[in-house]
């Protein structure tokens, strides 16, 4: 179904990484969106690093879709603080060069005046 529907769906024409099936829902439970009364697995994203550690997990009801730019937003976060770990991306990083915080208790409460300053 998967082939069939990148195939045919005008938004997945660029796709050029292959796409695979979970026909009998063993990864959609392990990655716990797999619906036993359906049948079905909710559409679940996972960032998961080269050491195998989940790093960012979105799950979305069925009819929900996903925003490609968002999801690499975290992708590009994720592997910005894999060089710097000390600081933290704001929901509005995007990108190097973009403003980010230190995390620590001094930083509750004066996130937006960090951010503006």
């Amino acid at each position: 179904m998967h082939l069939a529907w990148q195939r045919h769906e005008g938004e997945l024409a660029n796709v050029k990484y292959p796409m695979g099936a979970d026909p009998t829902g063993n990864l959609g439970r392990t990655f716990g969106v797999y619906d036993e009364g359906s049948g079905l697995c909710l559409r679940g994203t996972f960032i998961i690093n080269p050491n195998g550690v989940l790093m960012n997990s979105e799950v979305n009801f069925y009819n929900m879709g996903r925003n490609i730019d968002e999801l690499m937003r975290k992708l590009k976060a994720n592997i910005y603080l894999a060089r710097k770990a000390d600081e933290g991306c704001p929901a509005k990083w995007k990108d190097d060069g973009d403003k980010t915080l230190t995390p620590g208790p001094e930083m509750v409460g004066r996130v937006h005046e960090a951010l503006t300053d």
